[in-house]
């Protein structure tokens, strides 16, 4: 299970989000507190997922208004990229997703892989897994994608089908919402899953620069934690996998979609 959070508010450094809180992505990849598989064993506890998130991080945020995205990847450890605390201190913005990575079995550690994924004025970030990806889902979801939705899908990963799922959505139906066009790519993925009762899970946050829709969903007993935070930052709203530092977090229900809009009002609805 891989750590993200999502960062919408008032413009700071990057290094204030990313590196400095005493929780921070940076120590989740390696000693993450609540990175669990989203199962029970017979006693009824949660199965720990493992311990690190070392198989490569990225970053993503927004410049000036109207303008792509960027993306800053790498297949090393986060902790071991020296340049990182350089661009921390010289990255500054209002939008920002982030994401360590603990790859799946079987799908490979390199760039292309490497989350977030992009399109035109959108940033994905992806932590959970559709079980045996390859031998499931893999045909299923591409055949229900339009060309230019297929065409983009670079890498292996289930993460990146999964958002051409979302791209999907977005370019065939006109004005749909960020937030419905996450829901309706869930759904999606339910009705495809079930026919041979395929478990996925799919902690997503998405982003245009100017909203945040996030999800917490599983198709099976546990979904993997998510939080929400308002205003103890900066002007703000954060979404993560685990709490950063100390604060007022919210975790998000079970099979929930998250909206932030351009005036930081967060609104939560069920998936169903």
């Amino acid at each position: 299970m891989c750590r993200l959070l999502g960062y919408l508010g008032s413009s700071i450094q990057l290094d204030r989000i990313l590196i400095k809180p005493e929780h921070s992505l940076v120590v989740q990849s390696y000693k993450p507190q609540e990175m669990t598989a989203g199962l029970l064993n017979a006693d009824g506890k949660e199965i720990t997922a493992g311990s690190l998130n070392a198989d490569g991080f990225g970053i993503g945020w927004y410049g000036e208004p109207n303008n792509p995205p960027y993306a800053y990847k790498n297949i090393l450890p986060i902790w071991n990229d020296a340049n990182l605390p350089q661009l921390g201190r010289y990255i500054k913005s209002s939008c920002y997703l982030g994401y360590v990575r603990s790859s799946t079995s079987n799908l490979s550690v390199d760039m292309i892989n490497c989350q977030p994924f992009t399109h035109q004025n959108l940033l994905f970030v992806h932590n959970g897994f559709i079980d045996d990806f390859r031998k499931t889902l893999y045909r299923p979801i591409r055949n229900k994608l339009h060309d230019f939705a297929y065409q983009r899908i670079e890498g292996t990963t289930d993460s990146e089908h999964i958002f051409a799922l979302v791209v999907d959505e977005l370019e065939t139906h006109s004005n749909i919402s960020l937030q419905q066009a996450l829901k309706n790519t869930i759904l999606r993925l339910i009705e495809l899953a079930k026919p041979n009762k395929i478990n996925f899970s799919a902690n997503i946050v998405l982003s245009n620069g100017r909203e945040l829709a996030a999800c917490r969903y599983a198709n099976r007993e546990l979904s993997p934690t998510l939080y929400h935070l308002r205003d103890q930052v900066s002007d703000a709203v954060i979404i993560a996998s685990e709490p950063m530092f100390e604060g007022d977090w919210i975790l998000c229900p079970e099979a929930s979609l998250i909206g932030v809009g351009e005036d930081l009002a967060v609104n939560i609805s069920s998936i169903s």
